[in-house]
């Protein structure tokens, strides 16, 4: 991105935040901050960030409430998890809820504003090891996936919900475009990919792209090599 990220901090330690807007310095915009799951939703609704810094625990949901309810009303948010646990179930439930990277407080300022940016590219970032907890997840994600075998009768009841162009943007988000690619792929707008993205959501009821995301892959709705 040739524009710096603008972030959101959400983290339960005020004095905390402060030092992660100072570490980053002017390497990242930093546009708001909160303390807890409700004032982050406002906080985020408003500013409208790029990537949101985000603590796993916190006393009123944490990172996983968080992520889930923001995905839910602004799936073009993404979210960086920032987090003093390495425990593998904390990095596997963050990243399940749809956050794209788990990185540690011992990160110095420089790694995570080179991780931001990262996470608002597109890319994925994760602190040394972590990474291993979620390819092992995610493994038997899709083991789990091959028993299921093609689409059933309930699954193409669910996609015969869908018009021609929703079943379009269910390919091409599940094969990982960013919802501004999608739109240069179909040739329609941004804000009509995020409309038909909220339609399939709404119709297979799932509550974020990344579970979208997984609902088509464990069906084999994707063709690797498609278009």
């Amino acid at each position: 991105m040739s524009a710096q990220p603008r972030v959101v901090i959400v983290d339960d330690h005020r004095l905390f935040r402060s030092g992660v807007r100072a570490e980053l310095g002017g390497e990242v915009a930093v546009v708001g901050d909160a303390g807890g799951v409700e004032e982050a939703v406002a906080v985020i609704g408003e500013q409208r960030p790029d990537v949101v810094l985000v603590d796993v625990h916190m006393p009123d949901g944490g990172g996983v409430e968080l992520i889930r309810r923001v995905s839910a009303a602004q799936p073009e948010v993404r979210f960086l998890a920032l987090s003093v646990s390495d425990a593998a179930e904390d990095v596997i439930a963050v990243i399940r809820a749809g956050a794209r990277g788990y990185v540690t407080k011992t990160i110095s300022g420089r790694e995570l504003a080179e991780g931001v940016r990262r996470v608002a590219g597109g890319d994925a970032v994760f602190s040394p090891r972590l990474a291993g907890f979620v390819l092992d997840a995610f493994a038997e994600d899709r083991s789990q996936a091959g028993h299921a075998g093609r689409p059933t009768a309930e699954d193409d009841r669910q996609l015969d919900q869908l018009t021609p162009r929703e079943r379009e943007v269910l390919r091409h988000i599940a094969r990982g475009y960013m919802y501004k690619e999608v739109a240069q792929r179909l040739g329609i707008s941004v804000k009509t990919v995020e409309a038909h993205v909220s339609a399939v959501l709404r119709k297979l009821q799932l509550s974020s792209r990344h579970e979208l995301s997984r609902w088509a892959h464990q069906r084999r709705l994707v063709s690797l090599d498609g278009p």
